[in-house]
């Protein structure tokens, strides 16, 4: 019943966005050609959000080769990094200079680029300009969503959304840098729930408009039937989240690939919920499941903070949630980079 649900919903895809999702025989194709990916969700540690990284002010490429360089030296291979609708606002032909700028980095140290589009996650009100400044021991106290929470709830201010992924979309969609478009961030989070489903299926409509070379998901991160089953049926590979142990890992894992097309796990490792490269990182290598865990250096983002269990005085956790490098480069566990150095065959 599964797989009926999915090619009914795949068949209306086609029809509603005029152009198919990629067969399966296409996507494993495509990702039988591609390494085992292994790498971070990656913000810079001096920037506190997407905007931050991404307005002209504030767009530091010196730090960006620096902590990219130290992911390369452990032999990750991928990035997962945050766009944000107001930086195209703000300024969309540097906003997109800066892409380029940004892939052209990456590129020099060997990384490939999935880049996400919208975001349901953390504050809702987003506004261009100086970002605020960390609040002390709060987890991602600065992350913005995208779009906004007024432009998500109110339909009638999606025509720039619109415009916005198919230039982004358009600007690089034979980039060779890209891996892939992962277009909405756990969409339904922030108690959203099915609002988000508009929103979704219009952004896989603009994207697929475009005709990019790179293949397009939307990762399952929670159990919503219908946005599941959305996520499932339109996405050319398809990817997920996975913050719990091991057992949990492989059993989603096996279920997923279920659905014959290549599975991408875009956000895992949260040590203090027994989520750890140790225990991870040869599941995914066994099922050559790419295996991006949320956070490389520490910084502005404090990720190094649980959820919801914020140290008021900002003092270090003795248990880092996210994260693997200090500012230095020094390993927060060396252990875990002898882990993943010996697995990417760094080692």
């Amino acid at each position: 019943m599964k797989y009926l649900f999915s090619i009914i919903i795949s068949f209306f895809s086609i029809v509603a966005f005029g152009q198919a999702i990629w067969s399966k025989e296409k996507a494993n194709a495509w990702y039988k050609q591609q390494p085992w990916y292994v790498g971070a969700n990656f913000l810079p540690s001096t920037a506190i959000n997407q905007l931050e990284m991404w307005q002209a002010e504030t767009w530091d490429p010196v730090t960006i080769n620096r902590e990219l360089g130290f992911a390369a030296a452990i032999g990750m291979n991928v990035m997962r990094v945050y766009l944000h609708d107001l930086a195209w606002v703000a300024d969309a032909k540097g906003f997109k200079k800066r892409i380029n700028e940004f892939l052209s980095i990456a590129n020099k140290h060997r990384i490939k680029i999935l880049f996400t589009i919208f975001d349901d996650c953390w504050n809702p009100d987003p506004v261009i300009g100086r970002q605020p400044d960390p609040q002390p021991g709060i987890h991602n106290s600065g992350w913005m969503r995208s779009p906004s929470k007024s432009v998500h709830d109110d339909s009638t201010k999606w025509e720039y959304l619109e415009k916005y992924v198919k230039d982004i979309l358009g600007s690089f969609k034979n980039d060779k840098r890209i891996l892939l478009w992962d277009l909405y961030n756990e969409p339904g989070n922030s108690s959203y729930e099915l609002s988000s489903l508009p929103l979704l299926k219009k952004v896989f409509e603009w994207a697929r408009a475009v005709r990019p070379s790179q293949p397009l998901t939307a990762g399952i991160w929670y159990n919503n039937k219908t946005l599941n089953e959305f996520q499932v049926a339109n996405s050319d590979v398809i990817s997920f989240h996975n913050y719990n142990n091991a057992e949990s890992l492989e059993k989603q894992i096996n279920e997923l690939q279920q659905y014959g097309r290549p599975v991408v796990c875009t956000e895992y490792m949260a040590r203090t919920r027994d989520s750890k490269f140790q225990t991870h990182l040869p599941i995914f290598k066994k099922y050559k499941v790419a295996a991006i865990n949320w956070g490389l250096v520490a910084g502005k983002s404090n990720t190094i903070y649980q959820w919801g269990t914020p140290i008021k005085d900002g003092s270090e956790p003795k248990t880092w949630f996210h994260d693997i490098f200090r500012k230095d480069g020094t390993a927060y566990d060396p252990e875990e980079i002898e882990t993943i150095k010996k697995l990417t065959g760094k080692k």
